[in-house]
């Protein structure tokens, strides 16, 4: 997975669509907010790449904005839609597949 440069955003409007672009064959990720209470992150997703299963100790919320994503959930596939977001629970394993391209933002609570 390739990671893209840190830049600070605050304080500007701005379409995350936009803010992080494909890449063929790949995964890329760009971190626009990290502190030690969460993060957000940007993803691309080219087809056919993915996430395998896997868990976090805290809920995560994914939107997607841009394509559609299928992300499992225990076991349990959810298509998930631009403008549509999922909360994946802590301590339950989870898993993303691109069965088309899509763009997602991934939003960590730690506390």
């Amino acid at each position: 997975m390739k990671k893209e440069e840190k830049t600070d955003l605050r304080g500007r409007a701005m379409k995350a669509k936009g803010l992080v672009d494909y890449k063929k064959g790949s995964v890329v990720s760009r971190t626009i907010l990290e502190n030690k209470t969460g993060s957000v992150t940007l993803f691309s997703f080219d087809k056919g790449q993915g996430l395998s299963e896997h868990t976090a100790p805290f809920d995560a919320l994914v939107e997607i904005i841009d394509g559609e994503a299928e992300i499992l959930i225990s076991g349990r596939p959810n298509t998930v839609k631009a403008g549509e977001f999922i909360i994946m629970p802590a301590g339950k394993p989870h898993a993303l597949k691109a069965e088309k391209r899509f763009k997602m933002a991934l939003v960590m609570i730690r506390a």
